[in-house]
């Protein structure tokens, strides 16, 4: 394969590269109005009209955090089986393999951010949602299990509507395998950082992504179990329209603090530096 096709299709671009791009127009979900891929992607995937932020495929969202050409992918091979013989299922994974250009909802790997090695795991939201299945608990957990036999702190970025209905109770386990692999990593003294982007809820708001010793969130982004329906006719009441936002969720003390997508870098790489990493 050509280098150059070779580079695009590592970094999940468009054959025609950055001349393409600018051909290339997207209307924004918010406001309606018509722009140019360039122009977004140089606004970090927010839109320069009403401030929308947009989903940021994960192998962006970890060029976008860590320093150039330092990522190194683990595990990229595993991919999900139908082991219940739910139907339909290997569609499912065939399309959303096909739509994202990734084997699985996530990828982990190491790298640097402003000089600081860590390792780095990014969900996809553009793989089933970032749903949960058996691969994605496995390879999370085999990143927390490598971070903390090499003493490195783990920066995760989770967008995720929960627990993979497909792989039924398997899915529900990874639950409980992440967050013991989360909490051997803090009992060694290790750093772990999460970031909550929009959405992340579910089986994945309920373990690990509420479990960093630092939680930050992207402006707007929606942080919770049940969704907003579910709760309302619960409790047969109307919900206020900031519910579930990473902003109320700050004022609730569940999150440190909510970073704009312009500063995420140099925030971790100063928090990294503070922590002596």
């Amino acid at each position: 394969m050509d280098l150059k096709k070779l580079f695009l299709k590592a970094n999940n671009e468009p054959e025609g590269g950055s001349a393409f791009l600018r051909m290339r127009s997207i209307s924004c979900r918010e406001c309606g109005k018509k722009m140019s891929v360039a122009r977004v992607r140089k606004n970090d995937f927010v839109c320069p009209e009403c401030g929308r932020y947009m989903t940021v495929r994960a192998r962006r969202r970890i060029l976008m955090l860590t320093d150039k050409r330092s990522f190194t992918e683990l595990d990229r091979e595993m991919e999900s089986r139908n082991i219940l013989g739910f139907p339909d299922y290997e569609e499912k994974l065939a399309a959303a393999q096909e739509k994202s250009r990734e084997r699985e909802g996530v990828i982990c790997g190491t790298a640097t951010i402003e000089g600081h090695r860590c390792a780095v795991f990014a969900m996809d939201a553009n793989f089933m949602m970032g749903s949960m299945g058996s691969v994605v608990g496995e390879k999370i957990t085999r990143l927390f299990e490598y971070a903390t036999a090499r003493k490195l702190p783990v920066i995760g970025v989770t967008v995720s509507g929960g627990a993979r209905m497909q792989e039924g109770m398997f899915s529900l386990l990874q639950m409980s395998k992440v967050s013991a692999a989360v909490r051997r990593h803090s009992n060694g003294g290790n750093l772990y950082i999460v970031l909550l982007t929009d959405p992340t809820t579910g089986g994945v708001d309920a373990s690990f992504a509420m479990q960093g010793d630092i939680t930050l969130a992207e402006p707007g982004a929606r942080i919770g179990f049940a969704g907003p329906r579910v709760i309302e006719k619960s409790l047969k009441q109307q919900l206020p329209k900031d519910f579930q936002r990473a902003e109320r969720v700050l004022d609730c003390g569940f999150v440190d603090a909510i970073v704009p997508r312009s500063e995420q870098k140099q925030y971790i790489a100063k928090l990294l530096l503070l922590h002596g990493m």
